[in-house]
């Protein structure tokens, strides 16, 4: 299966983030916050990441954009995965070079739905 990239600063949810894949077949990385996912992105290429916009330091709409700006990691999808449900927040998120753009709590199914559509391309 697939290797899945977390970055997450809360404990909570990338447990509960990562069992939900593990549970699926997929390997699971983690960053406590964007600058660490972005090392860890470049470092490691997983097939997607999993980001969360609210971090200290770099937030997870800056690491987003620096991911999918830079042409090492630009081809790796990016899932925001956030408590943040504006409609500008979405948007936002989408002009950082997000794929998909969840909010939490996120259901197991809607995760691995947009997960492999995402993996797919």
């Amino acid at each position: 299966m697939a290797r899945i990239l977390i970055v997450d600063d809360s404990p909570t949810e990338m447990y509960k983030l990562a069992a939900m894949l593990e549970k699926h077949g997929h390997s699971v990385l983690k960053a406590e916050n964007g600058a660490d996912g972005v090392a860890l992105a470049r470092q490691e290429k997983p097939d997607a990441v999993l980001m969360d916009i609210v971090m200290p330091g770099l937030n997870g709409f800056q690491a987003t954009r620096q991911l999918t700006k830079d042409t090492e990691t630009s081809h790796i999808p990016v899932i925001i995965v956030t408590t943040k449900d504006q409609e500008t927040d979405r948007v936002w998120g989408k002009r950082q070079g997000a794929r998909d753009y969840l909010t939490k709590p996120v259901e197991e199914n809607t995760l691995l739905k947009t997960l492999n559509a995402v993996l797919v391309g």
